[in-house]
C-alpha cells in the first residue's frame, strides 16, 4: 500500500514539474521565432522570471523522493539513462545560467549570446524529457541486474521520438497561452495568432501518439483492465478541446488552467500505464523495476510520507503566493535585472 501511494505521489511531483516548468520551457523555445525586439525578449524574460526557479523545485523534490522511496529505480535510471540524464542537466544548466546571467551584461552582443542559450536550453529539456519517459512508458532495454543493454541512439526510436515531440508540442501551447496572459500589445497579438496554430499540431500528435501507445507499449491494457482509470485518458482529451473552445471565447486564462490540466492528464495517462513498474524492461517482464523490488524499507517510507504531508502543502502555499504576486501583466519596465 505504501508503495502505490509513493507511485502516485512521484507521479503528481512529475506532472506539477511539467505544468508549471512546461510554460517556461515553451517560452524559452519560442522566443527566437516570436521575440522581435529587445523590449519583446524582456517582456518574455519578465514572464518567466519570478517563477522559473520555483517552478523547478518539482523537479528537485521528484529526483530526490527517488532516491529515498525507490532507491532501486534511482540506481538504474542513472545509469541506465546516465548520457540523456547527463544532456538534459547541462540543457538545463545552460537555461538557468542565462536566465541569470543575462542582466549582468551590457554588451548586446553578449545579450543576444544568452537569448541563445536559454532558447537553446528550453528547446533541447523539452525534447530530452519527452524521449526519455516515452522511453519508459515503452520500456528500456534492462536486464535482470538492472544493467543497460544499448546506447543513447538506442533511445531515439520512433515511439520516443514522437514523445520527445509531442512533449515539444504542449510546452509550445502551453507557454504561448502563459505569454499571452502575461504580455500586452503586439507581442500578446502575435501569441494569440500563435496558439490556436500550435494547437492543432499538438492535436495532431497526441492523436498519433495514442494510437503508437498502442502498438509500442502495453499501456492500454492497464487501461482495459481496468475500465475506470479510463477517466484520465478521457481527461487529457476534454482539456485538450477546452484550450480551443476557451481560445475561440478569447477566455486565455481558463484556455491556460485547461492546457495544465492536459498537461497532468498526458502525462498520468503514461504513468499510470506501466504501475506497477517504475522501469519496465523491453527485455523480460521479469526484468521490470516495480514499486516493490526498488522500495525503501516500510520504515523509511512511513517517515519520507510524514516528510512529504508536511512540506509539499509548504510549497504549494508559498507558490500560490508567489503566482498571486505577480499575477499582472510582465511589462518590459519590470524587474529591469534583465
Amino acid at each position: 500500500m505504501l508503495e502505490t501511494i509513493w507511485f502516485v505521489i512521484w507521479g503528481l511531483l512529475w506532472a506539477g514539474y511539467f505544468l508549471l516548468d512546461g510554460f517556461d520551457l515553451g517560452l524559452g523555445a519560442l522566443m527566437p521565432f516570436i521575440a522581435k525586439d529587445e523590449s519583446e525578449r524582456k517582456a518574455i524574460y519578465h514572464a518567466v522570471g519570478p517563477f522559473w526557479d520555483g517552478n523547478e523545485v518539482w523537479l528537485i523534490a521528484a529526483g530526490g523522493l527517488t532516491f529515498a522511496v525507490f532507491p532501486g529505480a534511482y540506481a538504474t535510471m542513472f545509469s541506465a539513462l546516465y548520457s540523456a540524464l547527463m544532456l538534459l542537466l547541462f540543457a538545463l544548466i545552460i537555461r538557468g545560467a542565462a536566465l541569470g546571467l543575462r542582466g549582468e551584461t551590457e554588451s548586446r552582443w553578449a545579450k543576444r549570446a544568452w537569448d541563445r542559450m536559454f532558447a537553446l536550453g528550453s528547446i533541447l529539456s523539452a525534447l530530452l524529457f519527452g524521449v526519455v519517459f516515452a522511453n519508459i512508458f515503452q520500456g528500456i532495454p534492462i536486464d535482470a541486474e538492472g544493467v543497460y543493454q544499448g546506447s543513447l541512439l538506442t533511445l531515439l526510436n520512433p515511439y520516443g521520438l514522437l514523445g520527445g515531440a509531442l512533449f515539444f508540442a504542449f510546452f509550445l501551447v502551453h507557454g504561448c497561452l502563459w505569454l499571452v496572459m502575461k504580455s500586452n500589445g503586439e507581442l500578446r497579438e502575435r501569441a494569440k495568432g500563435l496558439a490556436p496554430k500550435l494547437w492543432l499540431a499538438l492535436l495532431a500528435l497526441a492523436l498519433v501518439f495514442l494510437g503508437s501507445s498502442a502498438v509500442f507499449t502495453e499501456i492500454w491494457s492497464q487501461y482495459l483492465n481496468h475500465l475506470a482509470l479510463l477517466i484520465i485518458p478521457l481527461s487529457a482529451v476534454v482539456s485538450l478541446l477546452a484550450v480551443m473552445v476557451f481560445m475561440r471565447r478569447d477566455a486565455w486564462d481558463n484556455a491556460w488552467i485547461a492546457s495544465a490540466l492536459f498537461v497532468a492528464s498526458a502525462f498520468f495517462f503514461g504513468w499510470i500505464g506501466i504501475y506497477p513498474a517504475l522501469l519496465p524492461s523491453s527485455l523480460d517482464s521479469a526484468y521490470h523495476v516495480t514499486i516493490h523490488n526498488s522500495a525503501s524499507s516500510p520504515l523509511t517510507l512511513k517517515i519520507m510520507l510524514g516528510v512529504a504531508l508536511v512540506f509539499i502543502p509548504l510549497v504549494i502555499v508559498y507558490q500560490a503566493l508567489v503566482y498571486s504576486l505577480f499575477k499582472g501583466k510582465a511589462g518590459k519596465g519590470e524587474h529591469g535585472y534583465y
